[in-house]
């Protein structure tokens, strides 16, 4: 009690130093000044000697932040581009309020209450500013669509519009089955179990689960998820601070996934609630890890609101796997070091090749049914490495793909042959087995980028070539789908996923590594 009252009389004085300094530049400083300003610049400092992951928010990033998080936003229900400064629906969010009023793909949205949007350099959110609003309240565009000469008029009543984490599910082979989570939210556990029972009624046995990329998100949801794959009372993961007693979080008996075999693929993007999944599988030998090693990122931030509704995202403990792992990367270099970590990686040959990555004898540890080595210092190293493809990399081509130039190029050639594809291409299977990027629309591609300034590099396009194509197979089976159907061309090409399902396919090998049967 008595180190209590001490701590906080350390606190009070702090405190009160601090306001005394505020008040003294408020009232003498030679220049006026804005207060709120830098108290914000105080606490944004003050956080950043702290450690890489206690961040301030103001208000209205705390609102955008929350978004995705959520899973829901409150707007008319459209995925756009602009192209051409011109807003181009992509689709309209399925059983949405535009698909609900006759929203189609490539209808541009030319008037919003009677103010002109095209033309006039709008910005996304300067459309996220008009199309959103509160539940119920309503919306009038006019939209040009191909073919017709007359703008026509549709009134949107706004409703809560979903955002998915889940980016694809489908069968990847006759009993495999694959699904991709981009963030763990508040809709991500609906979303997994009604792809898992699609996919068992489409024949599931075993399951590849993609995270490469997945930056985390909400800590109960990557527990809910590994409560699916571990049998009863198994340790998940495990939290302990200064200030934080150790906290164990354990496995049900709910999981409806503790029998297949799982692969789970991860990369250097995966962090947080996605290491907090690999980590609690492979220590209890439960999936084969594949990809590249996770990001590292294991602080737990306990979002604390202010009075004016910003925020601060303090850390309070660390997160740790059931062996003991520490899933958070060192940061005693400082937050430059911290920051320049993955490229460090790439430099240091890491992403590239596994001989690179060496561990010390004192980061060693033993999975806890088959007592296999795992290895601690940051982040989840898989059990089966995977290279970063960078063999079609050029100049030309991220010019093409940063300069949104691609994208643009396959919108607008969908938009103009759109009855063609659904004409000749009445499902996606058919599209994917059976179409191929020709010679001519390559050279429309070309043509189209020597427009917008981007000259042909004969050699870096040669190198690019055929990952243009798939990349542009892949786009135009999004915009005349949905995202599904991207990664399933892409996953074609994709080594991570390619290795995922060797694993599976191959004699013997997720057993062995295992050393048991699920």
């Amino acid at each position: 009690m008595i180190t209590s009252n001490i701590q906080s009389q350390v606190f009070t004085d702090e405190s009160l130093k601090f306001s005394q300094a505020l008040n003294w530049i408020g009232k003498y400083y030679v220049d006026s000044v804005d207060q709120s300003e830098l108290v914000e610049t105080a606490i944004k400092e003050m956080l950043h000697t702290l450690d890489p992951h206690s961040t301030y928010l103001t208000s209205e990033e705390v609102k955008a932040m929350s978004e995705p998080l959520r899973g829901n936003f409150e707007g008319i229900g459209v995925s756009f581009n602009i192209l051409n400064d011109t807003i181009f629906v992509i689709n309209p969010v399925p059983n949405g309020p535009s698909e609900k009023v006759g929203i189609q793909p490539g209808d541009r949205i030319v008037l919003i209450e009677d103010e002109n949007v095209a033309g006039i350099g709008i910005s996304n959110s300067g459309v996220f500013d008009r199309l959103r609003g509160k539940k119920g309240s309503r919306v009038t565009i006019s939209i040009h669509r191909r073919k017709v000469a007359e703008l026509l008029d549709f009134t949107i009543t706004r409703d809560k519009i979903p955002i998915y984490s889940l980016d694809a599910s489908y069968m990847i082979k006759d009993n495999v089955g694959y699904i991709k989570l981009n963030r763990f939210s508040f809709t991500t556990m609906d979303e997994f179990r009604q792809a898992t029972n699609d996919l068992w009624n489409e024949g599931m046995e075993d399951l590849i689960l993609d995270l490469s990329g997945n930056g985390g998100g909400y800590m109960d949801v990557a527990i809910k998820l590994a409560d699916e794959f571990l049998a009863e009372r198994k340790l998940i993961v495990y939290t302990e601070g200064n200030t934080h007693p150790k906290r164990k979080f354990f496995a049900s008996a709910r999981g409806d996934f503790q029998d297949g075999r799982l692969v789970v693929i991860i990369d250097q993007a995966s962090a947080s609630a996605s290491e907090i999944v690999a980590g609690a599988v492979q220590d209890w030998d439960r999936a084969v890890i594949v990809g590249r090693r996770s990001f590292g990122k294991g602080l737990v931030q306990n979002p604390m609101l202010l009075i004016d509704s910003s925020m601060i995202r303090l850390t309070i403990a660390r997160y740790y796997t059931p062996t003991g792992r520490l899933i958070q990367k060192p940061y005693d270099n400082g937050f430059d070091e911290y920051s320049r970590d993955l490229i460090n990686r790439y430099n240091s040959g890491e992403l590239s090749s596994s001989d690179s990555i060496h561990f010390p004898d004192s980061l060693k540890f033993k999975t806890l049914v088959s007592q296999r080595p795992v290895y601690g210092g940051g982040g989840i190293m898989p059990d089966y490495f995977v290279p970063i493809d960078t063999s079609f990399i050029s100049g030309y081509f991220n010019k093409m793909v940063n300069r949104g130039i691609l994208n643009f190029f396959v919108l607008s050639y969908v938009d103009n042959h759109r009855d063609e594809f659904l004409r000749d291409y009445t499902s996606f299977k058919k599209f994917n087995d059976e179409f191929k990027v020709s010679d001519d629309i390559m050279n429309e591609l070309v043509a189209y980028a020597t427009e917008e300034d981007l000259e042909l590099n004969e050699t870096d396009y040669e190198k690019s070539r055929e990952h243009i194509m798939m990349i542009v197979k892949a786009y135009m089976a999004r915009d005349l789908w949905n995202t599904n159907e991207f990664y399933e061309v892409v996953n074609r090409e994709n080594q991570s996923v390619k290795k995922a399902l060797e694993v599976l396919e191959a004699q013997g090998i997720y057993q062995a590594l295992l050393q048991q049967i699920h």
